[in-house]
């Protein structure tokens, strides 16, 4: 059968296909770059069954395309009409057919013609499994090869479809940081729209696909409310506990400010800690934060540090000082309570705060003095948060890197 007629037979249903390639690019993978968790499940699966070959790919409308490919010497993708794969997804949705499609010999069946079996040394046997992702739907093949045919006996079919479920898991988990990626995103502040008199800038990078880094940011009778903080860790466990130290931290800034200029932001810290005490203690983890709230009137501003480290003041002639704070860390010491400090922001002044992963590319070690210097070098807050996300783009970290800057316009 040719290769046209191959793929008027595995086509499905137009609303079928679209949900199902719908579902191919929520998982983010298509064009990445090889992962070792692929790569083991591929190698398991050419030791455990004594095949040459072993491959996890997605199938697009046109293309199947190569996550992780052992032993094939082919392009990271090569045309869906020119696949079997294309079979074992449509298999996939007929409720008949068994999900496992196996050729013995591949010369002896409808796939004899294409290339890649026709070939010289090419494919004599396939194995191949369907991958499901979001919505159940087929987005891809586990597959094995031989240059020979071959077999499978009972037992080593069910190992190859363990091994298919494995890197579906991969897949499937791939999916779910991505979700959490993008809900992370979404949690970020948008930018503050009418603050007269001040510019402000601020950037997040998780080092991987979920950070444990967050800044947030409103406005407030008078003024607004700027946060930075760092829960100890990285990846989906620090994400879910900066969803709920920032969600905590709004709803207790918030009591504090309808209260209205005698409130002191030191409660709202004090009364975050209190509330999740008991979950940093469970998680044994800790959280490092700067909350404060400018008074634009006047440029005040109010500030606890709670053992972040680094916050510092630009004055106008660039001299940089870093805030005083010597509060611990959320999640230390059960009975601790902040307090609070003040600090005024002149005409043409800034403050800069700053998560570790600032200080990793612009400092050497624990030492702050380059990045002070980094900073009195680029005071403007959008130079700042410019040059930084292009350190980043350059020095990729281990470290989330998150930074707010507040400039005080001049005046005259």
């Amino acid at each position: 059968m040719s290769a046209p007629s191959l793929q008027a037979r595995y086509t499905l249903p137009a609303d079928v296909e679209a949900k199902r390639l719908h579902a191919v690019d929520q998982l983010y993978q298509l064009d990445t770059e090889p992962e070792e968790r692929f790569e083991r499940v591929t190698s398991m699966a050419r030791c455990a069954l004594g095949v040459p070959m072993a491959a996890v790919s997605l199938l697009t409308s046109d293309r199947q395309w190569f996550k992780q490919c052992d032993g094939l010497d082919i392009d990271c993708s090569v045309a869906r009409g020119q696949t079997v794969c294309q079979a074992v997804i449509a298999r996939a949705y007929d409720d008949e057919a068994d999900a496992l499609l196996v050729l013995e010999d591949t010369w002896e069946s409808e796939f004899a013609d294409l290339p890649a079996i026709r070939s010289e040394g090419g494919i004599r046997f396939y194995a191949g499994y369907p991958l499901r992702g979001p919505g159940g739907h087929a987005v891809g093949t586990f597959c094995v090869y031989d240059t020979r045919p071959r077999s499978l006996d009972a037992g080593q079919r069910q190992t190859f479809i363990e091994l298919a479920r494995w890197a579906e898991r991969e897949l499937q988990r791939s999916d779910d940081l991505e979700r959490a990626a993008a809900v992370q995103r979404q949690l970020l502040p948008s930018p503050l729209g009418d603050l007269p008199g001040y510019t402000v800038q601020a950037l997040c990078v998780p080092a991987f696909a979920v950070g444990g880094d967050f800044y947030d940011h409103y406005p407030v009778p008078g003024g607004a409310v700027f946060t930075i903080a760092d829960v100890m860790g990285k990846g989906l466990g620090a994400a879910i506990l900066t969803a709920t130290v920032r969600s905590a931290l709004r709803g207790a800034s918030r009591m504090v400010h309808h209260v209205g200029a005698q409130g002191d932001i030191a409660e709202a810290v004090n009364s975050v800690a209190h509330q999740i005490a008991d979950d940093l203690a469970s998680t044994d983890s800790f959280v490092t934060l700067v909350h404060l709230k400018l008074h634009t009137a006047d440029g005040v501003l109010d500030y606890v540090d709670a053992g972040h480290g680094f916050a510092a003041h630009v004055s106008a002639d660039a001299v940089v000082t870093p805030l005083r704070g010597n509060g611990l860390p959320l999640g230390i010491l059960p009975d601790e309570t902040w307090s609070s400090h003040r600090v005024t922001l002149g005409p043409g002044e800034s403050i800069v705060l700053a998560s570790d992963g600032v200080l990793d590319l612009v400092s050497d070690g624990c030492d702050v003095r380059p990045a002070l210097r980094f900073i009195a070098e680029h005071r403007d807050p959008v130079q700042l948060c410019n040059r930084v996300q292009a350190l980043v783009a350059d020095n990729p970290g281990l470290d989330d890197v998150t930074l707010v800057a507040i400039g005080r316009e001049p005046t005259g």
